[in-house]
């Protein structure tokens, strides 16, 4: 093998790692971004956040220099079958030693009031402030193409321009 591929396949290797907080307990898998159209003013970020530690943790915000804000959200119903999102004000708690699915349809990092629109390949850097954790920063590559998750319904569409909206 030479010195080339030796480095290509070691930064590849690299590459694959999951993202880790400081103190490692906590780390992030499979993140994407996507926004509704290219014309979106918003978009979302999903994940699974994994708790290696000993005591529960809690993901109380997010930032990203993508967009005027960025809130923690979820999808409840209003009683009438429709679905609404709302802040998480209080974030997600994420239990010792399990893990927590951020998803379409679910609990999400939402974007609002986007700067520039994504496209498909684009990376998104984002900062997640974890309770005891720290802050953990990442790049999350922006999937349109994904389809949503078996069992749960894309709700992507219903995210509209959020930069006004207010809790």
């Amino acid at each position: 093998m030479s010195l080339k591929s030796l480095i290509l396949a070691a930064g590849l290797g690299f590459a694959a790692l999951p993202a880790v907080a400081m103190d490692t307990s906590i780390m992030v898998m499979d993140p994407y971004a996507r926004a509704a159209s290219p014309v979106a003013k918003s978009g979302a970020a999903f994940m699974e956040i994994m708790n290696h530690g000993a005591e529960d943790d809690r993901l109380v915000s997010a930032s990203s220099p993508t967009s005027a804000r960025v809130e923690l959200h979820t999808h409840i119903d209003d009683g009438n079958g429709v679905m609404l999102m709302r802040e998480v004000e209080d974030g997600f708690t994420i239990p010792a030693g399990e893990t927590y699915m951020l998803k379409r349809g679910g609990d999400h990092v939402m974007f609002m009031g986007l700067k520039e629109s994504w496209s498909q390949g684009d990376m998104v850097p984002v900062t997640l402030v974890f309770e005891k954790a720290g802050e953990l920063t990442l790049e999350i590559p922006v999937d349109l193409e994904r389809a949503a998750e078996h069992g749960g319904h894309d709700h992507q569409h219903g995210h509209g321009d959020h930069s006004g909206h207010k809790h």
